[in-house]
């Protein structure tokens, strides 16, 4: 997309201002794909905010210093939060969160009775605010919680056990019966349950998986809805394979105005009552990424669900659209809405659009070949 013709006015939200931009590894080590597109997204940022980009944060050296984070998870915790000095949600492309579990599908669902185990910090109003808006489901954090889970959930139909940090749909099993389930809690390892929990909920047929997302940026907020696509890894499993968005320049609202299918403003207001429940009951929480997966299919008796499956509160598959986006918008004013795409093939053999424009190509040691492409599809003015 190249680098913004203006740059974004720095005093319109930013505490202090910041000497350069700055990638954080806050989990990995991360593949080479990812590392690739963080990198070039950091970048891209960099160009938006007109700081220069030094790197990875290396406390020897940027230390004492204020920064504007990239980082390639959320960040946890006041401590880390302190040493880095974020004040708030213009300090970093991402989230804050106090408590671990936060930041995994383990926040999407309630716990089986107010008694049963969960971590410090956690909220039972956030079921309560949320309920609405997620699937059912539950989390469980012992081994008796998620046999009871497991068991009120099957007397509708087949549940899906995810474990809460995974991503892409990678880990999911899909229990049955009673027999499954017995099987699925033998191999769970009793510490890890306790320690970050594991989500049961309805298994869907015929699913249509929408992202929801907002970006801020000083100066510059863009809003989104759109679907994301499957595609068979060279595993031949089922990964996500890419989003295509609609953003809107500004909040939600803006978006709502648009001309929107009503399957989209359904999801974009699911998104918002799960993003409002987390700002009430996790105050200390900010971020300025905020991303909703929300899924809407069939249970085995034919009735149709949608909710929210999960957040992500740091920089994600859809990011690359979304930086293409914000370029589109910063350099053109006029710009109100427009269209942007990820989209991501394993194998060599698939071919992308022509307009694609190709982010990482290269062999994966887990995965294999990959390539990864972001296309602006359209824009427009309202």
């Amino acid at each position: 997309m190249g680098a913004a013709t203006a740059v974004l006015p720095m005093e319109a939200g930013l505490t202090l201002a910041p000497a350069g931009v700055l990638l954080y590894p806050a989990r990995g080590p991360l593949p080479d794909h990812e590392t690739v597109v963080h990198l070039d997204i950091a970048r891209r940022i960099a160009d938006l905010l007109d700081l220069p980009f030094e790197g990875t944060f290396d406390p020897g050296i940027h230390g004492g210093k204020p920064y504007y984070f990239v980082p390639s998870g959320t960040i946890v915790g006041p401590e880390l939060k302190q040493r880095l000095g974020l004040h708030d949600e213009m300090s970093l492309f991402g989230g804050y969160c106090e408590h671990a579990f936060m930041p995994t599908k383990a926040i999407s669902h309630g716990l089986v009775d107010a008694s049963s185990a969960h971590p410090p910090g956690w909220s039972h109003e956030f079921e309560t605010l949320s309920r609405e808006a997620v699937l059912p489901g539950y989390t469980a954090f012992s081994l008796e919680d998620f046999l009871v889970a497991g068991k009120r959930l099957l007397r509708d139909g087949p549940l899906r056990v995810k474990p809460v940090e995974a991503t892409a749909g990678r880990g999911q099993i899909v229990v049955p019966d009673l027999h499954e389930l017995n099987r699925a809690a033998d191999t769970l390892d009793r510490d890890r349950l306790s320690r970050c929990g594991v989500v049961l909920e309805r298994h869907l047929d015929e699913v249509i998986t929408y992202s929801v997302g907002q970006v801020r940026f000083p100066g510059l907020t863009a809003s989104y809805i759109g679907t994301q696509s499957l595609t068979q890894d060279n595993d031949g499993i089922e990964v996500y394979g890419g989003s295509t968005l609609q953003f809107a320049r500004g909040n939600y609202e803006a978006l709502l105005a648009l001309p929107l299918p009503q399957d989209y403003r359904a999801a974009v207001k699911l998104a918002q009552i799960y993003d409002r429940a987390a700002g009430i009951c996790y105050p200390s929480f900010f971020a300025s990424r905020r991303n909703y997966d929300v899924a809407a299919g069939y249970d085995q008796r034919g009735n149709r669900h949608v909710g929210v499956l999960e957040q992500s509160w740091r920089i994600g598959g859809a990011s690359r659209a979304e930086i293409a986006a914000l370029e589109v918008m910063h350099a053109d004013p006029a710009c109100q809405q427009l269209k942007a795409a990820t989209l991501e093939l394993y194998g060599t053999s698939a071919v992308p659009p022509a307009h694609a424009i190709e982010t990482f190509s290269g062999q994966d040691p887990d995965l294999g070949p990959i390539r990864k492409y972001v296309m602006v599809e359209s824009y427009g003015y309202t």
